[in-house]
């Protein structure tokens, strides 16, 4: 049994809040923090703080709080960063050139080797120094270079065959741009998806939750 196998997915999404705040904090040579400036801060209750980091073991010593620099580099260790685990992206459009120009892959555990298009006029044309390659060539570069982690930036009607073929391929992890839910053709897959649309319509209901409520003390 693995020792983080009871942890909940909450506590393990906000791993990489802290791994950014304490980031931060190292930006600014702020080499100790305790668990009451910490949460000060990110805006948790410093009883969540302990909670989530005692899951991992104990980490801050009483009277000193906690060491920011091995903090930081412990709950990356955790987190996987140091794996740099090789990812390719099946996408080249619009959508795929941002994410692909734009995320620090390095910094968040992963190394981009590949990108491919199906498009015959983006074949060549080069992304991070990365030349983009034709789709066709999928199943012999994963025979060679064995990636951990596919990005989707596809549509969602070019998914389901194209993630058919990349788990034949031996690729069973993603990060899945395509409004496609990949997890109900595989049930041996590890995948995040990624909705924007979702994303800025939770926004949208707080901003409308927001005015409603304001609205609400104005007659009150």
């Amino acid at each position: 049994m693995s020792k983080h196998e009871n942890i909940s997915v909450q506590v393990i999404n906000r791993l990489p809040r802290y791994y950014r705040f304490l980031g931060e904090l190292l930006d600014k040579n702020i080499t100790r923090i305790s668990s009451r400036e910490l949460s000060d801060r990110m805006h948790l209750t410093a009883s969540q703080i302990r909670q989530d980091l005692n899951c991992f073991g104990g980490f801050g010593q009483q009277g000193y709080g906690y060491s920011v620099q091995a903090l930081h580099d412990e709950i990356g260790h955790i987190l996987g960063i140091d794996n740099q685990y090789s990812a390719i992206m099946i996408g080249a459009g619009n959508l795929g050139k941002a994410v692909a120009t734009h995320m620090s892959f390095e910094k968040r555990g992963f190394k981009l080797t590949g990108i491919f298009d199906s498009d015959k006029n983006k074949i060549g044309q080069k992304i991070r120094d990365i030349s983009i390659m034709d789709t066709e060539f999928l199943e012999k570069f994963c025979s060679e270079n064995h990636p951990d982690v596919a990005i989707f930036c596809v549509p969602k009607a070019a998914t389901p065959a194209l993630a058919t073929k990349l788990h034949s391929y031996g690729v069973k992890n993603y990060w899945n741009f395509s409004h496609y839910d990949l997890t109900l053709d595989f049930d041996d897959i590890i995948v995040q998806n990624v909705h924007l649309n979702d994303s800025l319509m939770v926004l949208c209901y707080m901003i409308t939750d927001s005015r409603n409520k304001a609205d609400e003390k104005t007659i009150n």
